[in-house]
């Protein structure tokens, strides 16, 4: 919830919502607390607007200045910061058992899930689609491209031309010799593009996980085939910007990387609706930018919406994530002087 824009933050209200209904039915939820770093005075006005845009939504968040905090991790170093903005209700959840549980759900409502099926093609017949893939064919009503990184390719099978840039980024665990006497919440030092990128948080009482929100590589991935380790210039970096802002950490030694796909668009906000308005059935659902998880609440009620109502009416100005001619582009990716939305997450 941490986040400056506005409409960042409508869409996270509705995914929180939808969060905390699930975790009174049983799904986990580490509330460990998110602090987002400011280096300007600037950025802490921004915070400021956050804080009451979240207050009037009945969300709990408050600023700290750079002396206060130490309070929330002893071991920061405040250096160089003006202070952050901090929601103690923020935190984490499994998302292997988040999808087991919704899949449970499904079950139990009579739906049903098929899984190792690759598409490998589509006939439209009769109002609706049959989906072929390598274990038979499907009939369905309404095609959902919820694939991330491999959407584009499942656009292209459906006839259609998707803009979404796979990019690769790299996280590393962090083994601790001994358990810290508080938990370490998500700390996240970037706004708008400003700061390291840092961010890292508790997973285990002996293991921080951290990663740096930016990424290297001009060019998208081939997420059939790229490089899901950690590479060691990347460990190299990362150390020394956890060293610089978390001093005096005994026993901290870096243990095993892996790299993940962010689906990214244009604009760096997601894809929701149909491509082409003579295809209404077909809806995408795609370009989250490695928040597909955190978002996936408020993604699915507006996916719901264009299926029973055609347009988005739930959720006002979310209209503006449909994937329109102006906004399916091709993104310039000489990344040479990234720049990255307020949208970033800790892992």
């Amino acid at each position: 919830m941490q986040l400056t824009d506005p409409f960042d933050i409508l869409l996270r209200l509705h995914s929180v919502q939808q969060f905390r209904d699930w975790e009174s039915l049983g799904l986990g939820f580490n509330h460990i607390g998110y602090l987002r770093l400011a280096r300007t005075a600037e950025q802490m006005e921004l915070f400021a607007r956050s804080v009451k845009i979240q207050e009037e939504a009945g969300f709990r968040s408050r600023l700290y200045q750079a002396r206060e905090l130490q309070q929330l991790v002893p071991h920061i170093n405040p250096d160089g910061l003006e202070g952050g903005l901090y929601g103690p209700d923020d935190g984490f959840l499994d998302p292997y058992e988040m999808c087991t549980f919704l899949a449970e759900k499904v079950c139990t409502r009579g739906g049903n899930i098929f899984q190792f099926r690759e598409l490998v093609g589509v006939t439209r017949r009769n109002g609706g689609y049959r989906l072929d893939t390598s274990k038979g064919g499907l009939d369905c009503d309404f095609v959902i491209n919820a694939a991330g990184a491999w959407a584009p390719a499942v656009a292209e099978i459906l006839g259609q031309t998707l803009h979404i840039c796979p990019e690769r980024h790299e996280a590393v665990a962090i083994h601790l010799d001994s358990p810290l006497d508080y938990t370490m919440p998500v700390v996240m030092d970037l706004v708008n593009g400003e700061g390291t990128g840092l961010n890292f948080r508790h997973e285990k009482r002996n293991e921080l996980i951290a990663e740096i929100h930016k990424v290297r590589s001009p060019f998208p991935e081939d997420p059939d085939n790229y490089n899901d380790q950690c590479d060691e210039e990347s460990k190299v970096k990362l150390a020394e910007l956890f060293l610089e802002r978390i001093q005096e950490l005994p026993g901290a030694r870096l243990g095993r990387g892996w790299a993940g796909l962010y689906p990214v668009t244009a604009d760096h906000r997601p894809f929701v609706g149909p491509i082409d308005p003579a295809e209404p059935k077909l809806i995408t659902a795609a370009g989250a930018g490695g928040y597909g998880i955190q978002l996936a609440p408020v993604i699915g009620t507006i996916v719901t919406d264009w299926i029973v109502h055609g347009d988005p009416v739930s959720i006002p100005g979310t209209e503006i994530l449909s994937p329109t001619a102006e906004r399916n582009v091709l993104a310039e990716h000489s990344r040479a002087t990234a720049t990255v939305r307020d949208t970033e997450k800790g892992l």
